[in-house]
């Protein structure tokens, strides 16, 4: 194994020590955020629009990466990884996007498998594990069906389940529910909090206030760059 993929010894899935990160243009979005998330937690991530939310979440999986300060997932310094290594640990998270990001020519089937084919699963693990995972989110029999063809709330599923069928140790959500009506948005809560049940840690960005406040878990939020509340079951804070 590379040095740079060496894991150090923790139950600290994630963890955050003095990160920084400052835009070209001299836009600071995080200050010095220093914090750690243990496996199998479930953690919102609050705040108001321009906190830096957004750039906590896409630092975790390397789409950003901090100024200054080490990020470790899963025991894997990921701001120290060289550009070859960051598919390795890209198929240790998941991530749902608020604009489901499927592709239109694909069946539901397709879209979650292409997760698989990428690195080379064999057809029959491929078939096996994706309708598994179309079990879990309510979907085996929409296998074959466009994406067009899928409300909004199906579409998330779908792109919840491409998510997960690597068996990943993090799911990340970023504002999952932000364009889904009040029912739908509890459907997809009820997936991932089945998900976390069964041992895989989700950090979610959202603005659903009544969802954080219904569903107690860990709180972090997030006000210009710098965390201002960390609670064990907290509530939203803010005014929707």
């Amino acid at each position: 194994m590379s040095k740079q993929l060496e894991k150090q010894g923790s139950d600290k899935v994630i963890e955050m020590t003095d990160v920084w990160k400052s835009y070209p243009n001299n836009v600071r979005a995080i200050n010095g955020i220093n914090l750690h998330i243990e496996k199998g937690e479930f953690v919102y991530v609050v705040g108001p629009s321009g906190a830096g939310k957004s750039t906590f979440i896409k630092m975790m999986y390397r789409e950003e990466s901090p100024s200054k300060g080490d990020i470790l997932i899963d025991g894997v310094n990921i701001t120290k990884l060289k550009h070859k290594h960051i598919p390795y640990i890209r198929r240790k998270i998941g991530v749902v996007f608020q604009d489901f990001k499927l592709l239109p020519s694909l069946t539901v089937f397709e879209n979650v498998a292409f997760a698989l084919e990428v690195i080379e699963e064999s057809p029959s693990v491929i078939k096996r594990r994706v309708m598994d995972v179309l079990d879990v989110v309510l979907l085996k029999n929409k296998a074959r069906s466009l994406p067009s063809e899928l409300s909004g709330g199906e579409q998330q599923r779908v792109a919840i389940a491409r998510a997960i069928v690597n068996n990943p140790e993090v799911l990340i959500a970023d504002e999952p529910t932000g364009n889904l009506d009040p029912d739908t948005a509890w459907g997809i809560m009820d997936i991932l909090d089945e998900i976390n049940h069964r041992g895989t840690t989700v950090i979610m960005a959202t603005h659903n206030k009544d969802i954080v406040n219904t569903i107690k878990k860990r709180v972090i939020a997030i006000e210009s760059g710098r965390v201002v509340r960390d609670e064990v079951r907290g509530s939203y804070g803010y005014e929707s």
